[in-house]
């Protein structure tokens, strides 16, 4: 599967020789139909991950990730799909056989993306299907060169010698845009799991709840402190005095501040 491209280009799998047009990034090998793609400096199989899901559940995916508990309160009622769109998305294929003898998958984008997640989607090798040429006119061209993915794995302290595998793979990817208190956002909807990715949305503000949290802390501290006090200022029998206290008020308090962290979470 590494094999160097030469004058001469045999097919990875059965190692039949091919004769691709000048320019021509995609081949199928007429001995064993494998679909094989031809980087500048590699030969590498090329695959398709199969959608799941059509636009219609797609979108319903992503109105339950808009209603979850990431993103602000009521952002699917509160924000409009202003564009969606469709297409298969490149990605560089690894398969790493690791010190302990175990395997994983490592992807890179073969293509500019903002949306970096894409890296940590689920990818079992089981599910890939051989590139069929009618997936064309949906699929975006890879821009980033084999080397260049092989570079960022070495970047991250993966070993070249510990790649078994390398394959481009296209996966189906829902885009929708979406404009929230006048702001556009993007995400997108992996296609074959309904798993949405965004690295950029309305999530949800985080200083209410520190305050509620900070401001139950001071409390039961002060709580905690009155039997120390009780007992400093008249020993023994303020010691049973500022139990009394710290039990009676402890009840109270603690439904207040509990009331008040429900209603700042239907808030926000």
């Amino acid at each position: 599967m590494n094999n160097e491209i030469s004058s001469k280009l045999e097919c990875t799998q059965c190692g039949g020789e091919l004769h691709p047009d000048e320019g021509q990034l995609f081949v199928t090998c007429p001995f064993c139909n494998s679909t094989i793609y031809l980087d500048k400096s590699r030969i590498v199989f090329h695959w398709y991950l199969a959608p799941t899901l059509d636009q219609k559940r797609a979108r319903a995916s992503l109105a339950r990730w808009m209603s979850g508990n990431q993103t602000v309160k009521d952002l699917d009622e509160k924000s409009r799909i202003v564009d969606h769109s469709f297409q298969y998305f490149p990605l560089w294929f690894f398969k790493r056989r690791r010190s302990d003898g175990k395997e994983d998958i490592m992807l890179e984008p073969a293509a500019a993306t903002s949306v970096s997640e894409l890296k940590r989607i689920s990818l079992p090798a089981g599910d890939l299907r051989k590139y069929d040429d009618a997936l064309q006119d949906q699929a975006q061209q890879p821009t980033v060169p084999l080397q260049a993915a092989l570079d960022w794995l070495k970047r991250r302290q993966v070993g070249l010698e510990q790649i078994v595998e390398s394959a481009l793979v296209h996966i189906p990817l829902y885009t929708f845009k979406y404009v929230y208190d006048d702001d556009q956002y993007t995400a997108v909807v992996d296609g074959a799991t309904g798993r949405v990715l965004a690295n950029i949305y309305p999530d949800k503000e985080e200083a209410p709840y520190k305050f509620v949290g900070g401001l139950s802390a001071i409390t039961f501290l002060v709580l905690a402190a009155l039997p120390v006090l009780g007992f400093v200022i008249e020993e023994g029998e303020g010691l049973g005095i500022g139990l009394a206290a710290c039990a009676g008020l402890g009840v109270p308090v603690a439904l207040v501040l509990f009331g008040l962290a429900v209603w700042v979470a239907s808030k926000i």
